[in-house]
């Protein structure tokens, strides 16, 4: 068959092959789902075009996370049996399909397409490269699965930065009368159409870098020195593997789940209201004396931290563990947010400052868990876990904003919002960070009974691989 160059065993690495080839190869995928951080650039654009309201807009890009979640856990042990290159092809096919219908339905003034095209198809997209890689990964760098996680996963958090001002270039040649330096400027429908299916042919074709690169380790391959024996005596490290089915059924995929839950959830609410934010906290008199295009610099910054919290914080993982990180990341935050709630407000820099640790833990979250995860399951279908665990990033895609409009809505009309009318949403926040550190502390060990059997050799058990 033309395709069978997708069949994991035309994958197989040979000898000589260097693992360092995987996360260009992982990257290229997660650079490109990325840009699904960079909705907000035409978001305005399309409201315009449907004559519609901001909330219908932002239906697509919830559409999309939740599909996310959803094929995540439903294809995730699809993903582990066809292997990494047969996933990234999928997922780019998906991926690149979603913006030429919603090309389509922006063309056609049908936003109920761009919902189907960019939010349903494209979001499966989303789901199924999000996962592709993580298990070859983790197979690849069982010495510093942190690490190797953390440079793919980078690339989500990194793709808006490279999205957002291509995006608005693209625009600006697309339609001559769009200035992409004006924040107040609003591209045309047209030239919103164009953008998506420059970059529906683009993202396939950078995808393709990654199909063509990614190849899985031979088996019974280790790293030159590895000592498996110095990792599995690491705390909180097993050497046995637990399928996904069983995975689901133990309290520690339920406690991981709602750690993720209530880290993203607390991270997305400022995320979601990052520009807004930012000028509401330093208005005085209805004035705000930070400017829209400052505000728009803020959001960037963040985006940068949320790329670089995933590579640094789930490396530093290897080397301190992936529970006392999370700690780190939900201890911490809830001082964070203690404090961005009562001394916010003294100063931007202060503001800025916490705003943006508290978005390098919400990136770091994310890096970490498929290394945590192989450390309770094993390599034996943690990418399957992972799928599953991902739904908790679709609940709190609803829950973060929901919690955040909810307060601000029920405190003042858009605008004419202060520093004050934020303390409730941020607390709360506090209470969700904590729930996730109570969550974290009862991790243990995953019970025997929930293991895989193995044969004489310690190998999987025949048929089960």
């Amino acid at each position: 068959m033309a395709l069978s160059f997708l069949d994991r065993e035309h994958t197989v690495a040979r000898p000589g092959y260097s693992r360092w080839l995987i996360p260009p190869a992982a990257l290229a995928i997660h650079l490109c789902i990325g840009q699904a951080y960079a909705t907000s650039v035409y978001k305005n654009a399309l409201v315009a075009h449907f004559d519609t309201s901001l909330t219908a807009v932002g239906v697509i890009f919830s559409i999309a996370i939740v599909m996310l979640g959803l094929s995540a856990a439903v294809m995730g042990t699809w993903v582990e049996r066809v292997g990494p290159r047969a996933a990234m092809f999928t997922s780019a096919c998906f991926w690149a399909s979603g913006f030429l219908v919603g090309a389509l339905g922006i063309a056609t003034s049908q936003l109920w397409l761009v919902y189907l095209g960019y939010g349903v198809i494209g979001g499966i997209g989303l789901g199924i490269g999000y996962i592709s890689p993580v298990s070859t990964l983790i197979k690849w760098f069982p010495d510093r699965p942190g690490l190797a996680t953390g440079m793919a996963i980078m690339g989500f958090g990194g793709g808006a930065l490279v999205a957002s001002p291509l995006s608005r270039q693209l625009m600006a040649v697309y339609d001559t009368g769009y200035d992409p330096s004006d924040p107040t400027s609003v591209a045309s429908g047209g030239a919103v159409t164009s953008l998506f299916v420059t970059l529906g042919v683009a993202y396939f074709l950078v995808m393709m870098l990654g199909v063509f690169t990614v190849r899985v380790p031979a088996p019974g391959w280790t790293p030159p020195g590895f000592d498996a024996g110095a990792v599995a005596a690491r705390p909180m490290v097993s050497t046995a593997n637990v399928s996904a089915a069983n995975a689901v059924r133990t309290p520690q995929f339920w406690f991981l789940w709602t750690v993720l839950f209530c880290n993203v959830t607390a991270g997305i609410g400022i995320l979601e209201q990052a520009a807004p934010m930012i000028q509401d906290f330093f208005r005085d008199g209805g004035t705000s004396s930070v400017a829209p295009a400052t505000a728009a610099g803020f959001v960037a910054f963040l985006s940068l931290f949320n790329m670089a919290g995933r590579f640094a914080w789930s490396s530093t993982s290897d080397f301190i563990g992936r529970k006392p990180t999370y700690v780190l990341y939900l201890g911490v935050g809830i001082v964070l947010y203690v404090l961005l709630a009562t001394v916010g407000n003294v100063s931007t820099v202060v503001f800025v400052l916490l705003a943006a640790v508290i978005i390098s833990f919400y990136g770091g979250g994310f890096a970490t868990a498929p290394a945590y995860l192989r450390d309770l399951f094993g390599t034996f279908q943690v990418g399957a876990v992972h799928g599953r665990l991902l739904t908790a990033w679709s609940a709190a895609g609803v829950a973060g904003p929901l919690i955040i409009n909810g307060f601000l809505d029920a405190r003042g009309t858009p605008g004419e919002l202060v520093a004050a009318d934020y303390r409730p949403a941020l607390f709360t926040m506090v209470g969700v960070l904590a729930v996730g550190f109570v969550a974290n502390a009862l991790v243990r060990p995953v019970a025997a009974r929930f293991h895989e059997p193995t044969g004489p050799s310690g190998a999987l058990a025949e048929g089960k691989v």
